[in-house]
């Protein structure tokens, strides 16, 4: 093994093993929150559905990622390829339309007026629902992983568009490349479009209204104080940070497929940021939560979840 594959192990080592732990402690997290107040919050369903989605991601991408850079190659099939690769592609489709929903319910939240007074009070209602939703599609789009997912290829004669070292992915079709690609593309920029869309509104109204009550508050209470402000912010930071990382992955991946040589310091950069939102997210979510303070000193953590 080389220097570089150690480091590179390493590194995904540490960070699988830090996203999976903390994702989990969400999870179990708000379990107890359920058996405390025998009620979840809307937004607490969203960021469990997330911490769900992250783990499956992790899962799914990560451990496989570690074992081939200990030196681990042909440790999976082709079967095994299919399906681990279908999964991280639910995972990965999950992840984006949780958290655009997550932003998309606390523009909701934060809104001014009577109008969306009703909207809001229909909100509960519409989270599981649209979270089953998300996993019928994302189903249904990763389903192209089992057309052109193999396992590692050694013959030269077959043209592989990209080689993962305990998989590969072989070419389709020039028009059912082009249709996957296009379905891809549309539903991930939708998303992201729609999430940046409701971030930016909720930096408008934040704005807004801290400009309209800054002379209410004195130097004791600011309005950045307020629990509203304060989920908001969590989810702009997370909309933020998903953001540039789909935008630094997008980039990564079109020069990899663009290259007439392959590029292993690009490729494992690439493979290294890949897990980044998954990991990060969760530390985003409990800086933010202030009930994790009462969970850490062992308080009731009944309290109103929805403005946490």
């Amino acid at each position: 093994m080389e220097g570089s594959d150690i480091f590179f192990g390493t590194v995904m080592l540490t960070q699988i093993s830090i996203g999976l732990s903390v994702n989990v402690f969400l999870l179990l997290f708000y379990i107890n929150v359920v058996s405390a107040s025998h009620k979840l919050s809307s937004s607490d369903l969203i960021i469990a559905h997330l911490a769900l989605a992250n783990i499956i991601l992790l899962l799914s991408g990560g451990i496989p990622e570690t074992l081939s850079s200990w030196g681990m190659r042909n440790f999976l099939d082709e079967f095994g390829c299919k399906i681990l690769m279908y999964l991280y592609r639910v995972a990965r489709s999950l992840a984006i339309c949780t958290t655009c929903l997550l932003s998309v319910f606390q523009a909701i939240t934060i809104s001014p007026g009577t109008w969306w007074a009703e909207v809001k009070a229909k909100l509960y209602k519409c989270i599981i629902p649209s979270c089953l939703l998300f996993w019928v599609f994302s189903l249904l789009m990763g389903k192209a992983a089992l057309l052109y997912i193999t396992g590692p290829r050694n013959n030269s004669s077959v043209q592989v568009v990209f080689d993962l070292k305990y998989c590969s992915a072989i070419p389709m079709s020039a028009k059912l490349t082009l249709i996957n690609a296009v379905v891809i593309s549309a539903w991930d920029v939708f998303f992201v479009g729609l999430m940046s869309l409701a971030s930016g509104y909720m930096v408008f109204v934040l704005h807004r209204h801290h400009r309209q009550v800054r002379h209410l508050h004195g130097p004791g209470r600011s309005p950045k104080a307020m629990p509203e402000v304060r989920a908001a912010k969590r989810v702009v930071a997370l909309v933020t940070l998903y953001v540039l990382l789909y935008g630094r992955q997008t980039i990564t991946f079109s020069i990899l497929l663009n290259r007439r040589e392959t590029s292993p310091l690009l490729m494992s950069s690439h493979v290294l940021w890949a897990p980044t939102f998954s990991t990060v997210s969760p530390f985003l979510v409990i800086h933010g939560d202030q009930r994790m303070r009462l969970f850490r000193k062992k308080e009731p953590l009944i309290s109103n979840p929805d403005a946490s």
